[in-house]
């Protein structure tokens, strides 16, 4: 019966070994007593600068006879840890493997679930694999060569492939450490288990991408790349194939929608054959970059070797009109970059490699938006009101993919300053009030100025923003039941954060496993 013991604290540089010893003083037992003991969360406290702490939480269990004494003991951080068991699916076999579309989180979770339960799995993609997307990126981040079929947004991976390879999520699901324990048997790190805002990193998710489609293809599942889909196969209301690339088909009963955020054509493609969709909110603002060593300075007062690179999470509501401002996807020693996936329109992002060790801390600060902002109030709207800043910003950045950049005190009218930025491919001096709405501006700004009062510094001549961010999350949802199915068409299955159902890496990965639970307990 394992117990949990919390609020347990080593100062920077102590060695987690004495977390045993720490936790049998506590408790009265010999630390032989203890047994699987491991870290079960870490995080920092910082609240007092002069006295820097990290804070654990520890997982262990004892033995039968032991039992009663810990359930007695008035230990408020001590806690009893029920283990409830896992739901079994009476999973059928399937005359056709399923198709999956997307190779993002959702796509490739559902997949390796599918794989499993002893179901094939067909995956198309229509970018490209991940050693292969690696070198179109480049290209655009170096010359400006965009390949509308492969880059930040499309290929092996998902969007997430370039990003921190951030695993925080707030859905509290039993299949969560199904996935964590994936995700580090297939390379992540060991830590991403306990620490409480946990990243593999973009140089280090590659490599487990990699490893996934190794053990599908091991499994007799298949994966096919530069495959766009291009049409469904549907009678009766139920889909029987795929098509893609306009002539290829692919015989299914079940088909999987994990096309991801940005894959817009697809959209139109499915809202065309009679897909149920409708618009939603999400947030679009500009990415903020500051020198990593200026958050340290604020978050932490002082720099330790052991401390990691400070990040951030701010929030301020106006509550008169509604709109929040807010920081999204903060990456610590990260870099700005390039995340176009359409011609003439600039997107950004952020990206950080595992050691997050550039020397600059960059994150979104982003207004939401609502339906009643969009022109139209048909489901695509939301993708024409993001198109529409996108175009602006090229146009503001040159016309080459160059991003538009302005010094933070400019943009807060507070003084000048020459906007630096790590951004990929390069960027250029404007006005950034040009390239979203004003309401947006106005709010950033009242954001911004609530930032500094809860971060010092955090308004300086040192932070340059770019913009536009406009790929928070999806702009629409596709319909689905309580089945996870399209009510408009039997056996399809709108899945992830492409289908307004997920908004992050762990939460895609989440809904790919619950699709592909439906879908092995349903058969057919």
């Amino acid at each position: 019966m394992p117990f949990i013991l919390r609020n347990m604290t080593l100062r920077p540089g102590e060695d987690e070994l004495l977390l045993r010893s720490l936790a049998s003083q506590i408790l009265g037992l010999s630390e032989e007593d203890l047994l699987q003991f491991r870290i079960a969360r870490k995080g920092i406290d910082a609240r007092r600068k002069s006295s820097i702490i990290f804070v654990y939480s520890v997982v262990f269990s004892v033995s039968t006879d032991l039992v009663p004494r810990l359930k007695n003991m008035a230990i408020s951080s001590l806690e009893w840890v029920s283990e409830e068991p896992q739901p079994e699916f009476t999973h059928k076999k399937l005359k056709e493997p399923v198709v999956i579309v997307g190779m993002g989180p959702a796509g490739l979770f559902c997949a390796l679930r599918l794989a499993e339960y002893g179901i094939k799995v067909t995956l198309i993609e229509r970018g490209r694999a991940v050693e292969d997307r690696i070198v179109d990126v480049s290209r655009f981040w170096l010359d400006g060569i965009l390949d509308p079929e492969s880059n930040v947004q499309f290929g092996e991976g998902g969007a997430g492939t370039f990003s921190d390879g951030k695993l925080t999520c707030r859905l509290r699901d039993p299949n969560t450490d199904w996935v964590i324990d994936k995700l580090i048997n297939f390379g992540a790190p060991l830590e991403i288990r306990f620490q409480a805002k946990p990243h593999i990193g973009s140089d280090r998710l590659r490599k487990v991408v990699t490893k996934i489609r190794s053990m599908l293809h091991e499994s007799g599942s298949d994966t096919l790349f530069s495959a766009r889909l291009t049409g469904l196969l549907v009678k009766k209301g139920t889909i029987y194939g795929a098509v893609y690339n306009a002539n290829e088909e692919l015989p299914c009963r079940h088909l999987v929608l994990a096309i991801g955020h940005s894959a817009r054509d697809t959209y139109r493609l499915l809202l065309a054959q009679g897909l149920v969709m409708e618009p939603k909110p999400f947030a679009i603002g500009l990415r903020i970059e500051h020198p990593q060593a200026l958050v340290d300075k604020i978050q932490y007062g002082k720099s330790h070797p052991a401390l990691p690179s400070a990040d951030y999470a701010l929030t301020w509501n106006n509550a008169a009109t509604g709109r929040s401002c807010y920081s999204f996807c903060m990456c610590p020693g990260g870099t700005v970059i390039g995340s176009s996936s359409e011609g003439g329109m600039v997107v950004t992002n952020g990206m950080s490699n595992l050691k997050r060790d550039s020397g600059y801390a960059n994150s979104a600060l982003v207004v939401n938006v609502r339906p009643d902002d969009f022109e139209g109030n048909d489901p695509v709207a939301g993708i024409r009101f993001q198109q529409k800043w996108e175009r602006l910003a090229f146009e503001a950045g040159g016309g080459n993919y160059y991003a538009p950049a302005q010094n933070l005190l400019s943009f807060m009218k507070l003084g000048k300053g020459i906007p630096v930025s790590s951004y990929r491919p390069g960027t250029k001096e404007a006005d950034l009030t040009t390239v979203l709405p004003d309401y947006l501006v106005g709010t950033l700004r009242e954001g911004i100025r609530s930032f500094e009062n809860r971060m010092k510094g955090f308004i300086t001549v040192e932070a340059t923003l770019t913009g536009v961010e406009t790929r928070t999350s999806a702009p629409l949802r596709i319909i689905r039941d309580e089945n996870c199915q399209s009510p408009a068409v039997a056996g399809l299955y709108p899945c992830g954060e492409g289908a307004g159902y997920a908004g992050g890496i762990i939460s895609a990965a989440l809904d790919g496993v619950r699709v592909a639970d439906r879908i092995a307990c349903q058969g057919r």
